[in-house]
């Protein structure tokens, strides 16, 4: 177990904690849905408490992953939250306004009112995904900064990142939707959401509005997603990568180097080929059978699946995980922006108890959905959004 090895270990918590957080991102799948599939207040009802009551879920992985990543790579914390804020403060300020929006909609004497509230979390349900898969494109595609280490012995201003214009503007992070290739892996995280909301709704209310609605909807969103998802899959694929030489560490740009990556290391392509198969199980399921409701487990396991295959391509097997655009040199790697091997051996440590907790979130999320949501509970409940 040298460094090398935490090295790798620690990417692997943090992309697994990734693949979770895109799984979870249902609950912003279904408020984007809310006025799509709610055509009454009653079922806009039911499917604000179906998301509602595990958003806390998504934000805490949120932070989880982020704090995972500044604890274990702080030199990409520090370049990416310190240089490109905009987007970052963008994604805070949507997961901002879904907290207060569902503790608030319902309060007798809100000044803002329930609609308000509601049109609050559809702007989160689409801004969320797009800009979280926009700024995960990055990773694949670059992002526009310098690294100079030799900055810290600068008593004047010991800043060793600084984010790079762009065509002169100052952006900070923002001329990540800017590129194409960005933009559409946004898109298809968005329309995924939107897919595994579906999924959730049909197995998690008790509606046969609400189903068929749902069902009907899935078609158009798996084509959407689809259309997105392969575009970007095959450009990946296909594009130049940032591979990093092993004897002199320099970046460089190597033809096809993500789909070498995923040939050299088989069992991370078996990871993705499983994910695909199981997302595309889970959906056809659906659509092709009106009785089948578990197709949300198929799918959502699908999704960690493939995510974490996708983040591993990233970061494994000599590949530049952080990218500039900028100068390739300053691009980062887990070698080059790792923290200490003390601190990567004492959070492996901690690391232990991830089991412990994922036992406690199985059991808590059984218990939220021991009973399907119906309208009789929206009527009678007390403790409903």
């Amino acid at each position: 177990m040298d460094y090398s090895f935490f090295q790798h270990y620690w990417w692997l918590l943090v992309s697994l904690l990734g693949a979770l957080l895109v799984f979870l991102m249902f609950v912003q799948g279904g408020q984007s849905l809310l006025f799509t599939i709610g055509r009454n207040e009653t079922q806009q009802k039911m499917l604000l408490n179906s998301t509602g009551r595990k958003w806390e879920f998504t934000f805490t992985t949120l932070v989880t992953f982020g704090g995972a990543f500044f604890a274990s790579f702080p030199l990409f914390y520090s370049t990416s939250f310190g240089g490109a804020y905009w987007v970052w403060i963008l994604i805070l300020l949507c997961f901002v306004l879904q907290a207060v929006s569902y503790e608030y909609q319902s309060k007798k004497g809100n000044l803002l009112g329930k609609k308000t509230y509601q049109i609050f979390l559809v702007l989160n349900g689409i801004l969320g995904p797009v800009l979280i898969g926009a700024a995960v494109g990055t990773f694949f595609n670059g992002a526009n900064f310098y690294v100079d280490k030799g900055n810290i012995t600068d008593l004047g201003m010991p800043v060793i990142s600084t984010w790079a214009t762009y065509h002169g503007v100052q952006l900070h992070g923002l001329e990540a939707a800017l590129n194409v290739w960005n933009l559409c892996l946004g898109l298809a995280v968005f329309f995924l959401s939107r897919i595994l909301a579906l999924l959730y709704f049909v197995n998690n209310i008790s509606d046969e509005e609400v189903d068929t609605r749902s069902r009907r909807q899935l078609w158009i969103e798996t084509g959407l997603f689809l259309v997105f998802f392969l575009t970007f899959a095959v450009h990946l694929l296909l594009q130049d990568g940032f591979a990093v030489n092993p004897a002199t560490k320099e970046v460089f740009l190597a033809p096809n180097k993500y789909l070498h990556n995923l040939l050299e290391m088989p069992a991370v392509a078996g990871v993705f080929l499983a994910g695909v198969v199981l997302v595309l199980f889970g959906i056809l399921t659906t659509l092709l059978s009106a009785t089948r409701r578990g197709g949300i487990w198929f799918a959502g396991t699908g999704t960690v699946l493939t995510v974490l295959a996708l983040l591993l391509v990233a970061g494994w097997n000599g590949t530049a995980y952080y990218p500039s655009v900028a100068d390739l040199q300053s691009s980062l790697t887990i070698e080059n922006s790792s923290s200490s091997l003390f601190t990567l051996k004492a959070m492996s440590v901690v690391s232990l108890l991830i089991p412990f907790v994922l036992v406690y979130i199985f059991f808590a999320w059984r218990a939220l959905d021991l009973r399907k949501i119906d309208r009789t509970e929206m009527e009678e409940s007390d403790q409903a959004y």
